[in-house]
């Protein structure tokens, strides 16, 4: 029996543990969900696969390509016998057999267009880092606005519990005399928009929480009970000269893809050279006409066997000045690419020194919010020391209750925006929480 009492304890216990597990949401956990969700970087990593195929390494160019034709042909008419010069019928059937082989021993324009392949499949992996960059902004924004409403929800459940015990309180007072009905009807009124802020409260936390399980694309069942875990950011910031910020690094590898199209244009310019062989043999009969003295067909395909193997270079001569001109374009396209790639960079720098300015700002007002709820504290634990020996009236004290609840707000916004701008500035220079 005592066996079977420890047993279900544990299992109990286990299952407890488990489902906090289930309901404590980190952000940690949030982003790695939302990223095997999310479709549009399920696109982008088919795109990097399908860069992956379409590169061929310059030596696979070098693999002949193999062709075979054969063909049955018919002729009708007539010709000039030359050794008679008689006009004889030219009825015949003809079979051609062909096998051809060519190979590109040197083409610039097979090895530029191999490295521009090559930078695609960077130029893809990294179009899929910057849409999974954009998204965990976008994740992370929602996190800490659902966050933000959880501990207010906390805040203002608190708040509600003071003006439940007060309202109590003085309802007792009113009907035993000590308190005017005035009193009560105040408290009753500070009462009603407590209850009222913490259902706003409520509510939108709870529109903020599923917002942010529908961007991870993720459905849960208890959305309800769900608690997202405060985030404490890392403090440590890379150097300002230092950036892993996959747009800048998508903007870089454009540039060097676009250099890369100008390679393939000038290539046209330079000389090809191309390996040749071929086999060839044939059988022909006359129509309508007696086969006598026509050697067989077998006969024919060994004697007519004919071998052609060599080389062939082509050198480019005169174009009309078509390819200059598509040369200059493509230069012009490639100094665009490269400044917004500089545009990228610059971006990148003002936007993390206007976040670590932020930063500073909300470092700087800590202190003065730290000491501000302090008081605010005290004076509520002083007013309602007065307002429960009837020294102050009920519109006093919510004044006062109301300011506790302001540095409160204050407060706790001020923290969190000092996290998010912590875990903001690592993403972008870092590319990581």
């Amino acid at each position: 029996m005592n066996k079977r009492l420890i047993l279900s304890l544990i299992l109990f216990t286990s299952s407890i543990f488990v489902y906090g597990q289930e309901i404590s949401w980190s952000l940690q956990k949030c982003v790695s969900v939302a990223l095997e969700n999310n479709i549009d970087i399920k696109i982008k990593q088919l795109q990097v696969v399908k860069a992956q195929k379409t590169y061929t390494h310059p030596l696979l160019e070098l693999f002949p390509s193999i062709g075979f034709t054969g063909n049955h042909s018919y002729n009708f008419g007539s010709t000039i016998d030359p050794n008679t010069n008689n006009r004889v019928s030219s009825d015949i059937q003809y079979d051609n057999l062909n096998l051809n082989a060519n190979t590109n021993l040197l083409d610039f324009g097979n090895l530029a267009t191999a490295k521009k392949n090559k930078i695609e499949i960077e130029l893809a992996k990294a179009d899929k880092e910057v849409v999974e960059y954009e998204y965990k902004l976008k994740l992370l924004s929602n996190y800490f606005d659902a966050l933000f409403s959880q501990e207010l929800v906390k805040i203002q459940k608190e708040q509600l519990k003071n003006s439940t015990f007060n309202r109590d309180r003085i309802s007792k007072e009113v009907e035993i005399g000590n308190k005017p009905q005035s009193d009560l009807y105040d408290i009753q009124l500070s009462f009603s928009q407590d209850e009222k802020r913490l259902m706003e409260a409520e509510q939108l936390f709870f529109t903020q929480k599923l917002q942010l399980f529908q961007l991870m694309n993720f459905k849960v069942e208890n959305l309800q009970e769900i608690v997202l875990e405060v985030y404490l950011a890392s403090e440590e910031i890379q150097k300002e000269s230092i950036f892993q910020n996959p747009k800048i690094e998508y903007a870089d590898l454009a540039y060097k893809s676009s250099r890369k199209d100008i390679a393939i244009l000038r290539s046209a310019n330079l000389p090809s050279l191309v390996g040749f062989y071929g086999f060839s043999t044939f059988y022909s009969t006359p129509i309508n006409q007696s086969n006598f003295g026509i050697p067989s067909f077998q006969t024919q395909l060994a004697d007519n066997k004919n071998h052609q193997a060599g080389l062939q270079l082509n050198i480019p001569v005169f174009n009309g000045f078509k390819r200059n001109r598509q040369i200059i374009a493509s230069k012009i396209e490639s100094e665009k690419v490269k400044l917004v790639s500089e545009q990228e960079k610059i971006k990148i720098k003002q936007l993390v020194e206007l976040e670590t300015t932020r930063k500073n700002q909300y470092v700087q007002l800590t202190k003065n919010l730290q000491n501000t709820l302090k008081y605010a504290k005290e004076s509520f634990k002083t007013t309602q020391s007065k307002f429960t020996s009837g020294k102050v009236d009920a519109v006093i004290y919510t004044s006062v209750k109301n300011q506790l609840l302001s540095s409160e707000y204050d407060f706790l916004k001020n923290n969190l925006m000092l996290q998010y701008a912590s875990v903001k500035i690592n993403l972008i220079q870092k590319n990581e929480f």
